[in-house]
């Protein structure tokens, strides 16, 4: 498939900014520093798309502020939400597209490309992934051969964090399996305290929690082959999978507020029940952007009050490491294409990551970046993990698939899960209804 690139104009002028970008990626000035900037593109205004919002949108603001800064080019970050999709979709249509947007998953990342919306990025950027990034990551940022998609934002999302404090009152161990897990779970709410803090009202927690049971109980090739649709969703793995989920699900002891309560409580709410002021929660499973939320909004002190450890094996299998991650791109129908390919330069710098890494809730998968960056120890040590990782670590599945199915709420896998919260009686036919889901969608997104 022929793809449109940009022009050499747009290119060498965002070269010339990369270098002065550059400059300071490893030493020099502080980022941010008035001694650093270059007006170069000062009278243009780069608009930036992502899900992020509260501490995240905060701290992706710091980021955009030293663009500024070292650039002269003002910024406008524009919230989603979680339908990067439709949103996107709808401000191309509209004529008013942004310039660069974050996406979620790689499944959109696909699809943009598919619909022809997205430029390949400069030389100066994929020379910067090559060069610092393990190759799974240009991989998933790649559709035909071509670069368009460049991952800021990492995530591992194999990390059950928990306060000390409950842990100890119920006097449990860290649990090493998954049934030790549920085990501790049932130690803590007999403790008084509620086990888990679900956030069912976001479907795209429940997919996570299904991944990571997925990815060791079936084992890698299995896991690879359903993110690829080219098992189905009712191989007797998902089926198996699924019951082992339903262990958590159908035991509204483990559940803060059961089942019903898990459904009306979203993500940072959930963060809210194990660190907030009133607790209601000893453990909460999701990545490690939960360090970010407990610090920022709650003041909790990251390897003191709020500790973490990694989601435990299933059965025989291996412990999960499961990522995710947010890829810059950009989009051509935006009005400020040099700014935008400039942009994107700078992020793929350890100069830009540093700028976010030392606020927390955050990791990146730029190898050059230096881990005395990261905020606090907590964050060092799963920054560490997943670069250490490389090319071993399974990237989120439902992010892998087409966005009608594994990235829109309200549907498809999120909405099916969200189902099986409320009743997790059926696992079989849990999983025929993601398969016709899954069939639907991917044979959609082929037609494309």
């Amino acid at each position: 498939m022929t793809r449109r690139r940009f022009t050499t104009t747009a290119c060498c002028s965002a070269l010339t900014v990369a270098l002065a970008l550059g400059a300071t990626a490893c030493g020099g000035d502080p980022v941010g520093t008035a001694s650093n900037g270059d007006s170069s593109l000062s009278g243009q205004t780069l608009t930036v798309a992502g899900v992020w919002s509260g501490a995240e949108q905060k701290n992706f603001q710091k980021v955009l502020d030293a663009f500024t800064e070292k650039t002269g080019a003002q910024t406008r970050f524009v919230s989603t939400g979680d339908n990067v999709s439709t949103v996107v979709g709808s401000k191309i249509e509209g004529g008013n597209a942004p310039d660069v947007v974050m996406v979620p998953q790689v499944g959109v990342l696909q699809q943009f490309a598919e619909q022809k919306w997205l430029k390949p990025l400069s030389k100066a950027t994929e020379q910067s992934v090559d060069t610092n990034y393990a190759p799974v990551w240009k991989s998933y940022g790649s559709v035909d051969g071509t670069l368009y998609g460049l991952y800021f934002k990492a995530s591992n999302k194999s990390t059950v964090w928990y306060s000390p404090e409950a842990l100890n009152t119920a006097g449990v161990q860290l649990p090493k399996t998954y049934d030790e897990l549920l085990t501790a779970g049932r130690t803590v709410a007999d403790s008084g305290l509620p086990a888990f803090a679900v956030a069912g009202e976001d479907g795209w927690t429940l997919t996570d929690w299904f991944e990571n049971i997925y990815l060791s109980q079936a084992g890698p090739q299995k896991y690879d082959q359903l993110a690829k649709h080219q098992i189905k969703w009712t191989d007797p793995s998902v089926v198996e999978a699924l019951k082992t989920l339903s262990r958590l699900f159908s035991d509204d002891k483990l559940l803060a507020g059961g089942k019903k309560g898990a459904l009306a409580t979203d993500f940072p709410g959930s963060v809210e029940k194990v660190f907030g002021p009133k607790p209601e929660a000893g453990m909460v499973y999701e990545g490690d952007f939960v360090a970010g939320v407990a610090k920022d909004e709650f003041g909790r002190k990251i390897g003191e009050d709020a500790k973490f450890f990694p989601f435990p094996r299933v059965g025989t299998g291996e412990a999960p490491v499961v990522s995710g991650g947010d890829a810059a791109v950009v989009l051509k129908d935006g009005k400020n294409q040099e700014a935008a390919m400039a942009f994107l330069e700078y992020l793929a710098t350890p100069e830009a990551a540093a700028v976010w890494a030392a606020e927390g809730g955050f990791i990146s998968p730029n190898k050059a970046l230096d881990l005395g960056a990261y905020a606090d120890p907590t964050l060092r040590a799963t920054a560490q993990s997943l670069i250490d990782a490389g090319d071993t670590v399974r990237f989120d599945m439902s992010d892998q698939a087409p966005a009608a199915f594994g990235g829109t709420k309200g549907a498809g896998e999120w909405k099916l899960l969200q189902d099986f919260l409320r009743d997790p009686s059926d696992p079989a036919a849990t999983a025929a209804a993601l398969e016709a889901a899954a069939a639907k969608a991917y044979s959609t997104a082929n037609q494309g």
